[in-house]
């Protein structure tokens, strides 16, 4: 028998364990490895964690500041309230109609143009960069676009377009409709449509541009036409592109502020979760219950983010299998 081969282990037995210095000298390498991240995740905890925390213990208590001597225990009733109150029953129905309408309106269009920019053509750079310009506008900003320059009544571009076609015909009574009074949800949908849609479609065009191209070129040589080779190769392709665009845009739609602030502060059935959650805490002082709203809102956010996750993971393995 040789050296070499008696060095080899028997069959059936391990290999010998690493001695206590090389398992310290691991331990010490993957704390060297971490240790610049800990500043960052000690700063996360402390800015997002700890208040989190804070208005979780808050959610359970009844507290309002006009009464602080009633100030107690209430364990679950604020949570209770948040599904039987009226308003913040309406509140929840309002979200879920807006970051539907929204996220459908948005993916539809957004797909359009991905398809559009997908194709070459003179001036594509310059088309795809204005129309990813919306959503670089701060939300802010882009709501009072919407609120005094595209929707006003007296001088927004919306009634001077209608105004100016009207004239073309000869007549005198232009319509002026009022969409922020007569339509208001509709009007908060649009211009977040109008905001969101250069999202989606960075996100679909990313996806159209992954394509395996001669597969689709095998399609054309067979014959197939545009339509079948969108239904049956190009859709399926997109699909996880589908539900990562829907999954993100809810995860911010839901927690949209700015928009309903700034064209309607809530009114004629507009105000959503987080702007009821604004309302009951600055306005009512109810700082239980809009604490316990606004873990609702929080945990809503966490299960469509962890759908959301899921599929950005699943997009990472069919890219790593390429």
């Amino acid at each position: 028998m040789t050296t070499e081969t008696a060095r080899l282990p028997r069959s059936g037995h391990s290999a010998p364990k690493p001695s206590k210095t090389a398992r310290s000298r691991e331990r010490a390498l993957a704390w060297a490895r971490r240790a610049p991240l800990l500043p960052a995740l000690i700063f996360l905890i402390i800015v997002t964690q700890l208040p989190f925390v804070v208005t979780l213990v808050i959610s359970f208590l009844n507290w309002n500041s006009l009464r602080p001597d009633q100030t107690g225990f209430a364990g679950l009733e604020n949570y209770l309230q948040v599904l039987t109150n009226a308003d913040l029953r309406q509140a929840i129905f309002t979200t879920i109609l807006l970051t539907v309408s929204v996220v459908l309106a948005s993916l539809v269009i957004g797909l359009g143009l991905a398809l559009l920019l997908d194709k070459k053509f003179i001036g594509r750079g310059l088309a795809r960069t204005l129309l990813i310009a919306p959503f670089l506008v701060v939300p802010v900003a882009a709501a009072l676009i919407w609120k005094h320059a595209l929707l006003n009544p007296t001088y927004g571009l919306i009634n001077g377009a209608l105004t100016w076609i009207w004239s073309l015909f000869g007549s005198d009574t232009p319509p002026q409709p009022d969409l922020l009074s007569q339509a208001p949800l509709a009007a908060v949908i649009v211009s977040l449509v109008w905001q969101w849609t250069p999202f989606m479609m960075l996100i679909l065009l990313a996806g159209l541009q992954s394509r395996p191209m001669d597969t689709v070129e095998a399609a054309q040589m067979d014959g197939a036409t545009s339509w079948a080779i969108f239904r049956h190769l190009t859709l399926p392709h997109l699909r996880q592109y589908l539900e990562l665009g829907g999954l993100l845009g809810a995860i911010y739609i839901v927690q949209n502020f700015d928009a309903v602030f700034t064209l309607t502060s809530g009114g004629l059935g507009t105000a959503n979760l987080p702007y009821a959650i604004y309302q009951t805490f600055y306005f009512a002082n109810e700082y239980g219950l809009a604490s316990a709203a606004g873990v609702v809102v929080v945990i809503g956010t966490i299960i469509v983010a962890t759908f959301a996750l899921r599929t950005v993971f699943s997009l990472f393995k069919k890219e790593a299998a390429r």
